[in-house]
């Protein structure tokens, strides 16, 4: 039953128990990878009974959704602040997926959790058509022959990329120097920036300081998860007091 149809008192119950799955999720993930946390295992660490994950999820995969649009809305908003106003199309087409590769690479739990959002279908769409919109709105001028679907075949071509090199790990024979390098290389490469602009932006790239802005993303969005867990946890008290008050 969807909620817009529930008895409205129910409606609380249900946004109650999403937000405490979900954010109670985001810690499964972070601690075990998306493929070996269960429904089960949410639903234990919600404080729910068997059952619960799927009155309010369609899957598990519908919860990673939610999640993906979460912290692409975060990566997204994080970018603008850095860049600031007035910024080259480039500079946020270089530094958004370099944010992701640093954040990729904290640990293989996060590893996997970006790979499978790439993965799916609902998240991966999703992905794509949020990047292609951005995409219009960055390069719409220095590409006025290219519609909505150019724009979309090419985030295909991209994201593929982006996947790719997130899901291997760096080591000392291929560092994330070499990494951001060859990607925003191919990346640009793509939307025909020429090679001594992509050098240019390359190296302001890795100028910026990527990986404490990735390290701090991380951290506020646990940070986050935790009081929103618990204020759903407050709310959810609440409802069962009154109901049996």
């Amino acid at each position: 039953m969807k909620e817009d149809t529930m008895p409205r008192g129910a409606q609380p119950k249900v946004a109650e128990r999403e937000s405490r799955m979900f954010y109670a999720a985001i810690k499964l993930f972070l601690e075990n990878g998306y493929e070996q946390t269960t429904t089960v295992a949410i639903e234990q660490a919600a404080g729910m009974s068997s059952s619960a994950f799927f009155a309010v999820f369609a899957n598990k995969e519908a919860l990673l959704l939610k999640l993906t649009k979460w912290m692409y809305e975060k990566q997204f908003a994080i970018t603008d602040r850095l860049l600031g106003e007035g910024y080259e199309p480039e500079m946020f087409h270089a530094v958004e997926p370099s944010i992701q590769m640093y954040i990729a690479e904290k640990s293989e739990a996060l590893r996997e959790l970006y790979v499978s959002a790439y993965s799916y279908a609902a998240t991966a769409n999703y992905i794509h058509q949020m990047v292609t919109d951005k995409l219009v709105e960055l390069f719409s001028a220095t590409h006025p022959q290219y519609t909505r679907q150019d724009f979309y075949e090419l985030e295909l071509a991209t994201s593929g990329m982006v996947r790719s090199f997130m899901a291997r790990k760096c080591d000392r024979n291929f560092t994330m120097e070499q990494k951001l390098r060859r990607f925003l290389s191919c990346s640009m490469t793509i939307y025909g920036v020429a090679e001594e602009k992509q050098q240019q932006v390359i190296d302001r790239v890795l100028e910026m300081d990527l990986k404490s802005v990735a390290d701090q993303l991380v951290a506020d969005a646990i940070h986050q998860a935790d009081e929103q867990y618990q204020e759903a946890e407050r709310k959810g008290k609440a409802i069962e007091a009154a109901r049996n008050g």
